[in-house]
């Protein structure tokens, strides 16, 4: 976190001067790990053990927040008879079909329930992902209440019962041998959490890329969601899982979105099996229940904003204008299409993958098998010069010449160059002004997306053709100002932030409404314009309100600062404690009150509201119940809904991995996205015959001084020379078994790939103890390439497409390789080399 989000990190230092401790689990010692209290190195990939043996001690312990647990979370949910655990089934839940590898989810759910996806499937599948492949959004419960409960919570089949047994083998022993934490460090760790939590103390748990991307990743955050759940750590100040951005709009990217499958506020892409019906999209995609059971309302909202008097009740408010998702175009899926002649041209816009991506080599090969390539960037990264400068024309595998591709590359703006917003990690928007115009042609994102649409639509006017309405009837009348010409942003705040008919702005996304008289570009933005003001523009000194600051800038949705804050009072509606006083009933007032947030529940809902039969949307929520996106208003400690490869976090090993799964016989997620093809060979693993060539656990990492692909960073002197060459981090015990010397190079290797770094030998990678044997880890930051002021080779070359199936996320965090001193090969004797660590890993044969 000091290393990669420093800004933030400085509230860390001031928790821990006013007596906070602070802990820090990761396999190097950075400087996170030297401002903390604890510094525990594990095992890259082995997270999900440690933070289950957590759960586990939390549990055998009885250190739960018992009341919290009761009340406010589904442990006391009965699930289906049907259902079998790992612990049955040795690595498998119940449903697995070996032939398609992906569960048939319905002897998942709570018991009463048909166990149907809310996108009307029984079983998960991969040509779609998102929301729909597994209705993330959760299942249809009448009155918004589970079917079966035991509110003792010692039902057999009751949530909590299963999560004990589930976790049971999770045990301070295991955490050793498998993650290599010496287990008084881990129950060092596990006491602190717990006796940090309760009704007058809370923790948090941070996390970034270090979990997601994995295998196994939503999985290591739901370990973590769940340890927070039983602490009661949810919804109260001081509390929560926050996801720490690598980039200053990654939270903002995704809730607009940039990403394929679902629209603004994380409303899903319509199904083929939708149909041009929107009330069946409704019925598929939404439960009834919850603040999700007004999806009628959001999706009619921001229909209307994007088509405005040509979405009218008549045609179901253009619904039918909207695409729909029929496979699979998540990054790397799509990459191969390109490798597949399937993919003709190609728009890349703040991205790099030529270096940025998993396995790299194979990304430029499928850029070179294009039509056209658009690159917009503020130089010519890696992506836009693949066709006269990549790794294999120095090779001698390729010439310009023979590449194809047509390269268009245009200069763009950067943030300082333009107006806007940044979305942090608590979802709190903040207005950045312009500071100077961009230079010459460079052009701002949003200049670019506008003129885009009015050329295209240029083209297409006076169509006659039915497909050329969608882009035709579009909202895109963007007032344009300054010697640009630039598309007000502030005009599309506006229009994000939505208007009731008679041109109000919209205040709240309770106000939206599904008969086309609201419009609004994304639900859980709705109020970030309210009363005709930019909220994100506030700035308020810290001096002139108090510690929640609601009036800088503004957080969705509604302001609210912490979600699900219903949770830090008692089922009674008071608080847990005067020293965490936060939200409360005040009954005189009839409605909840707070220090400075808003209240992330109804705000006149009293704690003992029983919803009458028939209610839906957030009146279907019982007093007691905070979750209010949830259909049943609790926090899930089981996932009856919601995830592709199990209901509950459970280790598998990385897809590369050099010793197998102690806990079960299944050796990694049998759900894994695998891309078995030429020129994506994977290393073999545990016993496998050849992995013995690959002995080491490769991870890699970024630096302050770098950002993500380098592209922004490495043509910036001062940052250069701060960083000026790729290198490998690994222990002395390693560097005397492989003859590295410091400062020399180092030539890393995967059946993928071979780079050369130079040699850092530091006590900050530990050799670890694992399953009896000595692992070493060799650790790469990723942050170059062939262009800028400073060069190198890229870690990403060395890595296999091995996916989350869940996100389409690849595993960057963990492979294995060999390490060799000396400079790697160039010319024909690099292939040389590879195809010699080929043939004595087996593979390809």
């Amino acid at each position: 976190m000091a290393e990669q989000h420093p800004v933030g990190f400085q509230w860390v230092i001031e928790a821990k001067e006013r007596g906070a401790t602070v802990m820090h689990v990761d396999p190097r010692f950075t400087r996170t790990s030297a401002m903390a209290d604890l510094h525990a190195p594990l095992r890259p990939g082995t997270d999900i053990v440690f933070l289950g043996a957590v759960i586990n001690h939390i549990m055998s312990g009885r250190r739960e927040f018992t009341e919290y647990v009761r009340h406010y979370t589904n442990a006391r949910v009965i699930i289906k008879e049907s259902f079998r655990d790992t612990d049955e089934l040795d690595g498998y839940f119940s449903g697995f079909e070996q032939e398609d590898g992906l569960y048939r989810v319905d002897s998942w759910g709570y018991a009463g329930t048909s166990g149907e996806l809310t996108a009307g499937k029984r079983e998960q599948t991969g040509d779609v992902s998102g929301d729909q492949a597994h209705g993330a959004h959760g299942m249809k419960l009448e009155h918004g209440e589970p079917p079966e409960e035991d509110w003792t919570l010692q039902h057999p089949r009751c949530v909590f019962q299963i999560l004990r047994r589930h976790y049971a083998r999770y045990t301070p022993e295991m955490v050793e041998e498998v993650c290599g934490v010496p287990r008084e460090r881990f129950l060092q760790i596990a006491e602190t959490l717990c006796r940090n939590s309760g009704p007058e103390r809370t923790g948090a748990i941070c996390y970034a890329v270090g979990w997601t991307q994995h295998t196994v990743g939503v999985q290591m955050i739901r370990a973590a969601s769940i340890i927070q759940l039983l602490l009661g750590n949810v919804g109260r100040p001081g509390g929560g899982v926050l996801a720490l951005r690598g980039h200053a709009n990654i939270q903002g990217s995704t809730d607009i979105p940039t990403l394929y499958d679902i629209l603004p506020g994380y409303i899903p892409m319509p199904h083929p099996t939708s149909r041009d019906d929107l009330a069946r999209f409704v019925e598929l995609n939404g439960p009834d229940t919850g603040a999700w059971g007004s999806l009628d309302a959001y999706v009619t909202s921001l229909l209307k904003a994007w088509w405005g008097e040509a979405a009218t009740a008549d045609n179901q408010f253009a619904y039918s204008y909207l695409p729909r998702i029929d496979g699979d175009h998540s990054h790397y899926p799509m990459m191969l299409r390109m490798l597949d002649g399937r993919t003709r041209g190609f728009v890349v816009i703040g991205q790099n993958p030529a270096v940025g991506s998993a396995n790299s080599g194979l990304m430029r090969r499928a850029l070179a098998n294009l039509e056209w390539l658009v690159v917009r960037d503020m130089s010519e990264i890696e992506t836009a010069a693949f066709w006269h400068d990549s790794p294999e024309i120095e090779a001698g595998e390729t010439r310009p010449e023979e590449i194809a591709t047509e390269v268009f590359f245009l200069p763009a703006a950067a943030h300082t160059e333009k107006d806007g917003t940044f979305t942090n990690t608590q979802r709190l928007l903040q207005w950045h002004h312009k500071a100077v115009e961009p230079p010459g042609d460079c052009r701002s994102d949003l200049w670019f997306a506008y003129q885009l649409g009015q050329r295209i639509r240029a083209r297409l006017a006076g169509s006659p053709l039915q497909r050329d309405r969608p882009l035709l009837d579009l909202t895109w009348d963007y007032p344009l100002q300054g010697p640009k010409q630039e598309p007000d942003a502030d005009a599309v705040m506006q229009e994000i932030n939505g208007r009731h008919a008679d041109g109000r702005f919209v205040s709240r996304y309770q106000e939206l409404r599904a008969d086309g008289s609201t419009s609004c570009g994304s639900w859980i933005h709705a109020g970030i314009y309210a009363d005709g003001v930019n909220q994100t523009a506030r700035k308020k000194p810290g001096r002139e309100q108090n510690w929640i600051a609601p009036e800088w800038g503004w957080a969705w949705p509604g302001n609210r600062h912490i979600l699900y804050n219903r949770a830090s009072a008692d089922p009674q509606g008071r608080p847990w404690s005067e020293r965490k006083r936060y939200v409360w009933w005040d009954a005189d007032e009839g409605s909840w009150q707070s220090l400075g947030d808003v209240p992330d529940f109804e705000p006149t809902t009293p704690p003992d509201y029983t919803p009458p039969d028939g209610a839906t949307g957030t009146s279907a929520i019982r007093g007691d119940a905070p979750f209010i996106l949830h259909p049943d208003g609790l926090g899930w400690l089981y996932a009856p809904q919601g995830l592709v490869d199990g209901p509950l976090p459970t280790h598998y090993e990385p897809e590369e991995s050099p010793v197998p799964n102690r806990l079960y016989a299944v050796r990694a997620s049998p759900t894994r996205q695998r891309f078995e093809r030429p020129g994506n060979p994977y290393n073999p693993a545990d016993a496998q015959p050849g992995a013995d060539v690959f002995p080491f656990v490769l991870g890699t990492y970024r630096l302050t001084e770098h950002h993500t692909a380098g592209g922004m960073s490495r043509t910036v002197p001062y940052l250069a020379e701060l960083q000026p060459e790729l290198f490998c981090e690994v222990s002395p015990q390693l560097a005397a078994l492989r003859g590295l010397e410091h400062g020399g190079w180092a030539t890393i290797a995967t059946t993928r790939a071979a780079i050369e770094a130079r040699v850092m030998v530091t006590e900050r990678v530990k050799p670890l103890r694992v399953q009896g044997r000595t692992l070493h880890t060799v650790g790469l930051p990723y942050h170059w390439g062939r262009k800028g002021l400073v060069k190198g080779d890229a870690a990403n070359e060395l890595l296999g497409l091995a996916l989350d199936r869940n996100v389409h996320i690849s595993e960057y965090k963990v492979a294995t390789c060999d390490i060799r001193p000396g400079r790697r090969p160039r010319g024909p004797a690099l292939a040389a080399l590879l195809s010699d660590y080929r043939r004595r890993a087996g593979v390809g044969r």
